[in-house]
């Protein structure tokens, strides 16, 4: 009883999830004869890579190793500023080669780690690592999903998608870093002295870095959901605490996610919507953009492509649809829930949203001259 009320606690205070459980009763009522086909709503292979790499990382940072290599990147950076860029590109360039979410699940835990060496604005340097691994992951097919499955739906080699994508990629890179000044003061870092060295668990870093590629080689294979069943059943017998500290709230807000933004894309709303793309401004790309902050990036993606054969102008529009409200991208909320940081939504749409101002007429214009 009392393990109920813990959770029930839980969930009244995470007001996306509660949100996300008000949406169902009305569309369920909307679409009555879809209740018996929900589970089919669900990207079954994302809940397991999520669910595995939420313990992963948790286990990585639970092991002091993370923490400490925070400590060894503050010396070599000189000030805030630098150290926001370094992230930066850092995130950027390790999303388009491992996606988007992996990189965050490696860089965010590492940034909190630095809270424990010094005082810096560590949900603003998350905030950032969100934008830039959205920027980041336009460069490459594999670098999101939605970049993954337009790659497959086209002739495109891997290079020519590359070549599709890298003005905007780049672009819209450089735009997260021409804002950092705008965010982080030109100040120096200091290191608290005499800070406790962090507690390091040697054999539960192994365990989670051996484990790590295993675990993404086997995701890529399609065995997400097997294999994240056997890390968890693993961790529960070897490091039952590092199971205690995972947001398994989260899994619930993306299983909900996908159930209600996959009946919001079967509405007659939508479909009368989508029938009217060319007869908007931009045509699909403004479609992606705007539909990317109603339904997120990935879903956009695969209801506009059945209406459109400009795969280009649909992969620029839902990647800078990233950009703006947090649902825009899964990956801004994987960011806002690792860091765990009190008005960080806030934070979070304070430069997203005036990024997503400034990157849309940005890319309208690249797209129109290329």
């Amino acid at each position: 009883m009392r393990l109920l009320r813990h959770l029930l606690s839980r969930v009244a205070e995470d007001r996306l999830l509660v949100v996300l459980l008000v949406a169902l009763v009305p569309l369920l009522l909307a679409q009555p004869e879809a209740a018996h086909s929900l589970h089919r709503l669900v990207d079954w292979k994302t809940i397991g890579a999520l669910a595995g790499l939420l313990v992963l990382s948790r286990g990585l940072e639970d092991s002091g190793y993370l923490t400490l290599a925070g400590r060894a990147l503050l010396p070599r950076v000189h000030g805030e500023r630098a150290l926001a860029a370094s992230l930066v590109l850092f995130s950027a360039a390790l999303a388009a080669v491992v996606t988007n979410d992996v990189a965050l699940f490696i860089v965010v835990p590492l940034t909190i780690g630095l809270r424990t060496v010094a005082d810096l604005p560590v949900g603003r340097l998350v905030v950032f690592e969100a934008l830039a691994v959205n920027a980041g992951s336009t460069l490459s097919p594999v670098g999101n999903p939605q970049n993954l499955f337009i790659w497959q739906s086209t002739t495109l080699s891997f290079m020519d998608f590359v070549v599709m994508m890298l003005p905007l990629g780049l672009a819209l890179t450089a735009l997260v870093l021409v804002a950092i000044p705008l965010a982080f003061p030109r100040l120096s870092i200091d290191v608290r002295p005499g800070s406790a060295p962090p507690v390091l668990d040697r054999r539960l870093f192994r365990l989670s870095l051996l484990l790590y590629p295993i675990f993404l080689l086997l995701t890529d294979l399609g065995y997400a959901v097997l294999t994240a069943t056997l890390v968890i059943a693993l961790f529960a017998v070897l490091r039952p605490k590092v199971l205690r500290g995972v947001d398994w709230l989260l899994l619930a807000v993306f299983l909900l996610m996908f159930v209600d933004l996959g009946l919001v894309a079967t509405l007659p709303a939508m479909q009368s919507l989508a029938t009217g793309i060319d007869t908007i401004p931009g045509g699909v790309f403004t479609a992606g953009v705007l539909l990317s902050q109603a339904i997120s990036n990935v879903p956009a993606t695969i209801f506009l492509s059945g209406f459109t054969e400009d795969m280009r102008a649909l992969a620029w529009g839902v990647s800078v649809g990233g950009f703006g409200l947090a649902i825009g991208s899964l990956a801004n909320l994987i960011a806002l829930r690792l860091a765990r940081q009190p008005g960080l939504w806030r934070d979070f749409h304070a430069w997203s949203l005036p990024m997503l101002c400034v990157a849309a007429p940005l890319a309208a214009g690249l797209i129109q001259r290329l």
